[in-house]
């Protein structure tokens, strides 16, 4: 594997650490609106993120790549509304697929399959979290000032949980 392609990878990873940053940032938001359902979908949503980043840590680390950790920006911390929340949510998880095409291109560009069929799997996963906040928008929109509808949507999120997927 090229430095190119490697050091990306690198980048992601610290990426993926700055998204359960972000989740964390959202999750302090909700907890501080009491919305503790809400509070938990995103902490659910750090664990994952923190999952993936140690993904992409153990695959360099298996490639003989000498893993960097950055410093990561200070998250957003103030949103006006839950919908504003998710939005940004869904912009972030907008902004991540773009970067594993990147890094797609970048494996595709070097032929290197291995990396390709590793990719394939974080491809696919955006996939599914770009779908998850999509759906929780227009549920949002849809409940508007429903305060029995939001708070149905609170609990369903406090029974939601993090399983690592098995490999």
């Amino acid at each position: 594997m090229k430095e190119e392609l490697m050091k990306t990878l690198n980048e992601q990873m610290n990426f993926e650490f700055y998204s359960a940053h972000v989740y964390l940032a959202m999750a302090a938001y909700c907890s501080g609106e009491s919305l503790d359902g809400f509070a938990n979908f995103f902490l659910v949503q750090a664990e994952e993120e923190r999952f993936h980043a140690m993904k992409i840590y153990k695959f360099l680390n298996d490639r003989d790549y000498r893993v960097t950790l950055a410093a990561l920006p200070e998250p957003n911390n103030n949103y006006t509304s839950m919908l504003d929340a998710f939005e940004h949510a869904f912009a972030h998880e907008q902004q991540n697929t773009k970067k594993f095409y990147h890094l797609a291109d970048l494996a595709l560009d070097e032929r290197e399959h291995a990396t390709i069929y590793f990719l394939k799997w974080f491809i696919d996963e955006q996939v599914e979290e770009e779908a998850l906040f999509s759906n929780i928008i227009a549920k949002l929109k849809r409940i508007e000032t429903d305060s029995n509808a939001f708070y149905m949507l609170d609990a369903e999120f406090a029974a939601r949980s993090f399983t690592p997927p098995a490999e």
